[in-house]
């Protein structure tokens, strides 16, 4: 891999940082934010989840953007976004106006989760293309746990509109990285810029060969006629877009967001008794979280997706069933913090190098790129709704049904995303992007 390539790589991926940091940093700032405006238990969940209509809103148009506008560019536009929603969210004067901001940061996020791993994979040698689109998921997990550090640091005055203004650092820098980014090689062939094309190839490429075999497979897959919508009609893409939905839909209600979003209010479910100490715990969550994604980053070329995916949703089960065992023992309340914060960081440990980073790679793979873009954007517009329903509807499952079989629940849907993977998802290892091929 050349330098170049990583470069570029890392600057798309602060796209990820800002998912990372905007998504994580309500779980700390909800607790004051709730305190300050009086906010009742529905309306804390909306404050919550109002990023996430923003996140379906951005995702549902950014597919068809960065197919008009190039991914280049709408990773500008992610960043201006991400700008504007920091700063009406730190200076909001209630909470209507708070929504709208965090509204704002959700569309940003929509079009970064889109446009970044697309870039990011049309940009990738096939050798270090699993590695190089973890890049993404490992930004996502750093701005997490970047998000509950401050929350930490500002949580002993309740600093809750610093905890969201400070967006605004990663947002200039993504802008001004993306400035001197060059575009998709393949994003100029389908345009029918060759030789820009050609040249960026020159700059991912030092065989020539290579270089060659790559020219070719992408002017092979753009023979065919049919783009966008009309390229739906394709059996092959339909079964594409059949697993790209379902994985996008399994991450999310396998549970991840109940952690990332609840994780303090989860803590002090289990004991925990300050503010201060849950945020830390949650931290710790997100330390497991950032460093367990490396393991994907290394092993994902030379082991395979599927593998990773097996290994880590089998570690994400028992993680969710200890902890549904636990919150069913009454006698258990003396330990039940330290169990409850093993239990999620085995979970997390888990997601971070298999179903976090796996499902970003593999629907920015398994489209043709005739119809990449869309794919991307009808796979993680479904990603945004599982999202929001998980995030809406935790605490009233867990009002109604009861801690223990609402972690149960999750636990089963673990299972539920094994068979599938056995049943439908393909193998891409080491596959020239233009190569990869859905069975109808």
């Amino acid at each position: 891999m050349r330098a170049y390539v990583l470069l570029v790589a890392s600057v798309a991926a602060l796209g990820g940082l800002l998912f990372g940091y905007d998504t994580g940093v309500i779980s700390g700032a909800i607790l004051f934010i709730t305190k300050d405006f009086g906010l009742a238990l529905r309306e804390q969940a909306f404050t919550i989840s109002v990023v996430l209509i923003g996140c379906i809103a951005g995702s549902a148009v950014a597919g068809a953007l960065a197919d008009r506008i190039g991914r280049r560019w709408t990773l500008l536009v992610a960043g201006v976004v991400f700008f504007a929603g920091a700063i009406v969210s730190a200076f909001t004067p209630n909470e209507a106006i708070l929504l709208c901001g965090r509204f704002v940061v959700g569309i940003g996020i929509g079009f970064s989760s889109v446009v970044a791993p697309l870039y990011i994979s049309e940009v990738a040698p096939a050798s270090v293309r699993g590695a190089l689109v973890s890049l993404y998921q490992f930004a996502i997990t750093v701005g997490i746990l970047v998000a509950y550090l401050v929350d930490y640091a500002l949580a002993a005055h309740g600093q809750w509109r610093w905890m969201l203004g400070l967006a605004v650092v990663p947002s200039l820098v993504l802008i001004g990285g993306m400035l001197g980014m060059p575009e998709s090689p393949r994003y100029l062939f389908k345009m029918l810029f060759g030789d820009r094309a050609r040249d960026e190839l020159a700059r991912i490429y030092l065989d020539p060969a290579a270089r060659a075999q790559e020219e070719q497979s992408i002017r092979e897959s753009l023979r065919t006629r049919s783009q966008g919508w009309e390229a739906l009609r394709e059996p092959a893409v339909r079964a594409a877009l059949f697993i790209g939905i379902s994985l996008a839909v399994l991450q999310q209600i396998t549970g991840i967001n109940t952690v990332i979003y609840y994780g303090p209010q989860i803590f002090q479910m289990a004991g925990v008794g300050s503010a201060s100490a849950s945020i830390l715990e949650q931290s710790l969550v997100g330390t497991v979280n950032c460093v367990m994604t490396l393991v994907a980053i290394f092993f994902v070329d030379r082991l395979g997706r599927k593998p990773l995916l097996y290994a880590g949703l089998a570690g994400m089960f028992v993680a969710l069933a200890a902890l549904a065992a636990a919150f069913a023992q009454p006698h258990l309340s003396g330990s039940l913090g330290a169990i409850a914060l093993g239990s999620m960081m085995l979970y997390v440990g888990c997601f971070a190098f298999s179903l976090g980073p796996i499902v970003w790679l593999l629907i920015s793979e398994i489209f043709p790129l005739r119809a990449r873009g869309l794919g991307m954007s009808i796979s993680t517009l479904s990603n945004w709704v599982g999202n929001f329903l998980v995030s809406q509807f935790f605490l009233t499952m867990v009002e109604r049904l009861g801690r223990s079989v609402t972690f149960g629940i999750y636990a089963a849907l673990c299972i539920v995303t094994i068979l599938f993977v056995r049943a439908f998802v393909p193998e891409t290892k080491q596959e020239l992007l233009e190569s990869i091929r859905v069975r109808a």
